[in-house]
């Protein structure tokens, strides 16, 4: 079968056989705490390096 080509014999019913045990549990992971982050740099330091980059474009 070439590239791009659709042959709906390949698209067969999938028997999803498993338990919720074996899932993955997404609240898990959850974080309830906060995040701080300091690049060093001022608020104009910045906008001026965004000023450089756009002239550069």
């Amino acid at each position: 079968m070439g590239f791009g080509s659709y042959d709906e014999s390949e698209q067969q019913e999938v028997d999803a056989d498993f338990d919720d045990d074996d899932a993955v549990q997404s609240s898990s992971t959850d974080h309830d705490g906060t995040i701080e982050f300091e690049n060093g740099a001022s608020s104009d330091e910045l906008l001026d390096r965004l000023k450089e980059i756009k002239d550069e474009e």
